[in-house]
Formats: structure tokens, C-alpha cells, sequence
């Protein structure tokens, strides 16, 4: 088998770009075809290209976690499973992938160590899970469970992503009005002022001083200096670990906001560690895991510091209660469920309780905004509005 990469329109008119393992070219076209493709362009690539390019999203990896827990169920053996899914995966880069790790399964390689090979496309998580349902043999069952655990993580981020969409567009155009106003209205209103004569208004002189300002070339490129130098500041700044951690804690005392991103943490926390234990992963190993993928540098501070505490015999729940992000509910019932041995159930219960909090809190937020940015956007706007036409008023007050 060989790698090819291509170039090709697919149905909509879009240009895409992939790889795909074939026995040869026509190979490639042939399938490129009955997708529906018209090849443009057809390359022999290298063997490790397959490895670095490429994307494989979340619903992709879920849809091929359940299709083989469906096979493997059904009696069908891995490697034979492993091969139906590589011949019907629509995502040309994923179905190389499969064809490769289907390969080093069949030389004997175990399935976890060839996943492995793939981080970009298969999370710790799921690495870890696979790896303790080889050992234990219940690998339809884990895969099931990770294909939960995936869905939940990507409509949580999604709740959140698309709770944001709506003010950052509304912040946008209000950036967008207001650029329009300052760069091309004022100036117009100042050149009318000026053969009017007489003083003008204290707002409409800030305005138009405002506007003098930011509309010359020197002051624009100032301007653009220290954003660029600030952003790269802050950037490098954030890189490194205590910028990284300080900012993070930063996020988490923003009001309103900090909260969500508090709630989102916790519920991410609970649920990944609640599926890696219950799926067979050893605590250490997990809280490993758990801490990569909290995405938050103070969180993960807190899981590292409790992994190194059941390390030295002393419970979980101390470091996290130290941390200051874990509410003192979430702190207890750890504790509860860590000397009770119900830990995972106590974490379940943590994370679904989070989980229908960040939903009533982003609901809430969506309601909130709303009126929020029409009130800044009233102001700023309205506010600019006013000041031009300030001195119009005055000048028909003294007419009159």
C-alpha cells in the first residue's frame, strides 16, 4: 500500500485536500470518483506525511467508536472490523489512519500502542481507556463509554463557544460603527463646523480631538506598534508557566465569567475522571490524565499536587480543597466518596450536577447579554450621534 496525496473539487464545488492509502494511483482516482470528486491533482506522498496532516474532529472519533463497539458486539473480530470501518470512514486522512493502524495490528502490534501512534487524533484519554480495556477485555464496553465521554466534552464547549458567538459578533459591529463614525463622519461634521465658526460644545470638541487623533498616520502606527508589542508581550508571557498559571487564575476571578469557566472546569474534571476510573485506569495514571486535559494551569496544579499526595498516603481531597477553585460541596464529596470507595459514583454525580449548572448559567448569560450589549452599543454609538449634533441644536436655538 502506498500514500498518495491529492487535490479535488468534491460535490458542493469546494476544493478539498487529503491523503488516502492505495494500491495505486487509478486506486485513488477510482474511489475519488465514486465519491462524487473530480480529481485535480494526484501525489505519491511519504510514508509519515499520513501521520501530520490532516484532521480527525470529535464527532468523526465517536461515529468510529461506535460503529467498532457495534462490530466487536455483533461478534466480528477487531482486525476484521478494523478493516470495514477503514473502507466506509468518509474522511479521507482518517480512513489512512485506520488503514495503518489496521496494518500494525495485523503485524501484532497491540491496538493501543498503534492508537498511540496517532496523538493528534486520539486524546490521552482515550489511550489510556483502551489500554486498561485491553487488559481487562471488555474493550466494546470501554469504547461505548469514551464515545459517551467525548460527546458530552464537545456539547459542553459547544453550549459555551456558541453562548459567546452572538456578543463577540454584536462587539464586532459596534467596533465596525463606531470606526465608521470616527474615520468618516466626524471629519465630515468638523469641515461644517469649521465655515459655521463659533465654539463648539465641550463632547463635540473631545470627539473631534479624538478623531484627529486616531485618523493621523503617525498616531496609527502607534498605535498599531503598541498593540503589536503588547499582544507579543503578553503572548510570550502567557507561554511560560507561571504567566500561564497566573493568568489563568486571573480568568477564574472575572466576575460572572470566571464563574462559567469555574463550572465548566469542575464538570470536565469530574467527568474524566469519573469515566477513566470506572473504565479501569489506576488513580495515578488518571490524574495524569485528568490534568492535561483540564485546561486550566490552576487546576492542574491541584490535580499534580493531590497525585503526589495519594502518593505519599494522604487523601485527594486536601490539595483540591487548597486549590481554592473547588467549591467546599465538591471538596466533601470527594472526601465522602474517597473513604466510602464510591469515589467514581461520587464524581458522576458532581459532574451532571455541573453540567445542568452551566447550562442554566449559559442560558442565563445569553438572556443577559443582550440587553447589556444594546445598552452599550446605545451609549457609544448614541453618544458620538449627540455630540455631532450638539452644535446644530445650539445653532438653531440661537436662530430661532
Amino acid at each position: 500500500m502506498l500514500n498518495f496525496s491529492y487535490t479535488a473539487n468534491n460535490k458542493e464545488g469546494r476544493l478539498i485536500k487529503g491523503e488516502i492509502e492505495a494500491e495505486s494511483e487509478a486506486a485513488v482516482v477510482e474511489y475519488l470518483q465514486k465519491e462524487g470528486h473530480i480529481v485535480l491533482s494526484i501525489k505519491k506522498a511519504s510514508k509519515k506525511s499520513t501521520s501530520k496532516k490532516g484532521r480527525v474532529s470529535t464527532d468523526d472519533l465517536v461515529v468510529f467508536s461506535r460503529q467498532l463497539t457495534t462490530l466487536i458486539e455483533s461478534g466480528i473480530p477487531a482486525v476484521e472490523a478494523l478493516g470495514v470501518l477503514a473502507e466506509q470512514v468518509e474522511n479521507l486522512y482518517f480512513k489512512g489512519v485506520i488503514s495503518e493502524i489496521l496494518k500494525k495490528v495485523k503485524e501484532g502490534t497491540a491496538f493501543s500502542k498503534a492508537l498511540a501512534e496517532y496523538p493528534r487524533v486520539f486524546p490521552d484519554i482515550y489511550l489510556s481507556m483502551v489500554e486498561a480495556a485491553e487488559i481487562s477485555g471488555n474493550l466494546p464496553e470501554v469504547l461505548n463509554r469514551v464515545s459517551i465521554y467525548l460527546e458530552k466534552n464537545n456539547a459542553l464547549r459547544k453550549k459555551v463557544k456558541s453562548a459567546l458567538y452572538y456578543p463577540a459578533a454584536i462587539v464586532l459591529m459596534a467596533i465596525g460603527i463606531t470606526g465608521f463614525l470616527i474615520f468618516r463622519v466626524v471629519p465630515t461634521f468638523k469641515d461644517i463646523f469649521d465655515s459655521l465658526g463659533g465654539e463648539l460644545p465641550m463632547p463635540t470638541q473631545i470627539l473631534i480631538s479624538i478623531s484627529e487623533a486616531l485618523t493621523q498616520p503617525v498616531s496609527v502606527i502607534i498605535f498599531l506598534a503598541v498593540l503589536f508589542i503588547g499582544g507579543f508581550s503578553f503572548q510570550r508571557y502567557i507561554r511560560t508557566p507561571k504567566g500561564k498559571f497566573n493568568f489563568h487564575k486571573f480568568l477564574l476571578k472575572i466576575p460572572v465569567i470566571g464563574e462559567l469557566i469555574r463550572k465548566v472546569a469542575i464538570t470536565q474534571f469530574s467527568q474524566t475522571f469519573a469515566t477513566l476510573i470506572r473504565s479501569g485506569v489506576s488513580i495515578l495514571q488518571g490524574l495524569d490524565i485528568v490534568a492535561k486535559t483540564s485546561g486550566n494551569k490552576v487546576i492542574e496544579e491541584a490535580v499534580l499536587k493531590a497525585k503526589k499526595y495519594i502518593q505519599e498516603g494522604q487523601p485527594i481531597y486536601i490539595p483540591l480543597e487548597e486549590s481554592g477553585v473547588f467549591p467546599p460541596m465538591v471538596v466533601r464529596m470527594i472526601s465522602v466518596g474517597e473513604r466510602s470507595g464510591r469515589l467514581e459514583g461520587m464524581l458522576a454525580k458532581i459532574a451532571q450536577f455541573y453540567e445542568e449548572q452551566t447550562d442554566a448559567m449559559v442560558s442565563g448569560l445569553s438572556s443577559l447579554i443582550e440587553p447589556v450589549i444594546i445598552v452599550f452599543l446605545g451609549v457609544v454609538v448614541g453618544g458620538i450621534v449627540v455630540a455631532l449634533f450638539l452644535p446644530i441644536l445650539t445653532i438653531t436655538q440661537h436662530l430661532g
